[in-house]
């Protein structure tokens, strides 16, 4: 019996509902390149959609019923975004066609291949799945890849490999997504409180990753950061649910900056703000390596990338130059260039502790002083994670803030980028409230000086700020 993606009909047609995301345009062209044939519908217009039209891919500019009508597909893929509403949706469902969630697209693809590596975790995903790409890209495993930002090592957001043995993607616990996946390696990078509006409690959180390793091969592995408490917890939970299934537990693998975990980096210092360290496997030197991104949070990633690509084959030397060359993923601490001899920078740090974790790293890179431009993203965590926003930008010489983005929420809660700057400036912090990016850009250019740092943090919208700040040619 075919199973995954072969249990789908050879060569039908599968229909994607908001093609021009991130993860659905990857999909979208995974899809074609197993052989279906794709095309999918946007309300925007964007450089991903005019590379799926250039691939042969119809994209159809808005969401009608004439679309199914015109393309006849026999499947549907659609966004959690997109509600029972959406007139695709009714049409679809009017005809009888089949329709999947994109998480339950993306499931099929893991039950697909022999070996599947599923990084999830609060914060680092991307920056990890892109790591553990290069180094088994680099060691001839030929991986397919499913990554959540565009990536300058293979132009894209996937890699399409030429057979079913390797499988790398990341694993978001949004709306439970990830539980539809099935690994043979699964890594955590952390577990913190985030996705408010699915998770009322951090314990939730915990939950459901414990709930994620339900679908981990027992003679698989576990690859975590061996310092995150919230991912011990996990671990426990899903012991104790495995022992009443009587099933064992994966293979445990601990990353540990300096001592105490099956992959540790040691002697840990700094070249020209960069973390410079070595890598070992249990008492073995893989290699010494001189990261081209800062932080100490990309030491942990790193150990993760080298833990899932390590046991999945991919050799010491192909680790190490990997770490070596990688530049970031897009919107990964994004160098954007220079704007009135200041360093520009985005990076999708919207939670707090990604700011932190953000803000840390820029602290090591020379500079005269970092002025955050920040933007919050969805109402319920604003709300929810008030202290933590407050707490983790106080501590900045400076924070402009754009208005909170969402568009998936009312803003039921009336609350505003305002009410953290109000609060941090009520604490003896510093910080301005924007209503348009056209002030803050005014006020931007009033007090910065030459050598400073503008570190941009939050979603796709404000990171924009930095392209209009260092244009493209």
């Amino acid at each position: 019996m075919n199973k995954g993606i072969d249990s789908l009909r050879s060569n039908s047609k599968i229909y994607f509902i908001g093609i021009g995301g991130i993860s659905m345009s990857g999909l979208a062209r995974l899809a074609q390149g197993y052989g279906f044939v794709v095309a999918g519908s946007d309300m925007h217009i964007s450089e991903r959609t005019k590379e799926l039209e250039s691939k042969g891919i119809k994209v159809y500019g808005q969401q009608a019923a004439s679309n199914i009508l015109d393309f006849k597909p026999d499947y549907i893929v659609k966004t959690a975004a997109i509600l029972p509403h959406n007139s695709e949706v009714i049409e679809a469902i009017a005809q009888g066609i089949q329709i999947f969630d994109r998480a339950e697209f993306l499931g099929l693809l893991t039950e697909s291949y022999e070996r599947v590596i599923n990084i999830s975790g609060t914060h680092g995903k991307t920056t990890v799945t892109a790591m553990t790409s290069m180094m088994l890209i680099d060691s001839d495993k030929d991986p397919t890849v499913h990554l959540g930002a565009e990536l300058d090592y293979f132009k894209g957001t996937i890699r399409f490999g030429h057979n079913r043995n390797l499988l790398i993607s990341e694993a978001c616990e949004f709306n439970r997504s990830f539980l539809h996946f099935s690994s043979t390696t699964a890594a955590i990078t952390n577990i913190d409180h985030d996705h408010v509006d699915c998770y009322p409690k951090l314990s939730d959180v915990v939950e459901v990753f414990a709930k994620f390793l339900d679908n981990v091969s027992d003679n698989g592995y576990v690859v975590v950061n061996g310092a995150c408490q919230n991912t011990a917890n996990a671990l426990e939970i899903a012991k104790v649910a495995r022992e009443i299934l009587g099933r064992p537990m994966p293979n445990i693998i601990t990353c540990n900056r300096e001592e105490g975990g099956t992959f540790c980096a040691k002697n840990i210092g700094f070249v020209d703000g960069k973390p410079s360290y070595d890598i070992y496997y249990m008492d073995e030197l893989i290699g010494h390596v001189n990261l081209r991104i800062p932080g100490l949070h990309n030491v942990d990633n790193s150990l993760i990338a080298t833990a899932c690509a390590f046991l999945n084959g991919a050799s010491p030397e192909a680790i190490v130059k990997a770490l070596n060359e990688f530049n970031g993923a897009d919107g990964r601490f994004t160098i954007k260039g220079k704007y009135r001899d200041c360093l520009v920078v985005a990076d999708y740090a919207h939670h707090p502790a990604a700011a932190r974790a953000t803000i840390e790293a820029a602290s090591h890179i020379p500079h005269r002083e970092i002025i955050v431009v920040f933007q919050p993203l969805t109402f319920n965590r604003t709300k929810m994670l008030f202290e933590d926003y407050v707490t983790s930008l106080l501590p900045c010489k400076k924070v402009l803030f754009a208005e909170i983005f969402s568009d998936r929420e009312v803003n039921t809660h009336e609350i505003s980028s305002k009410d953290i700057s109000d609060e941090i400036n009520n604490r003896g912090g510093d910080a301005e409230f924007f209503e348009s990016k056209a002030d803050l850009h005014k006020r931007l250019d009033e007090i910065i000086q030459p050598n400073d740092i503008i570190l941009i943090l939050g979603p796709e919208d404000i990171r924009e700020f930095g392209d209009c700040l260092c244009p493209k040619g």
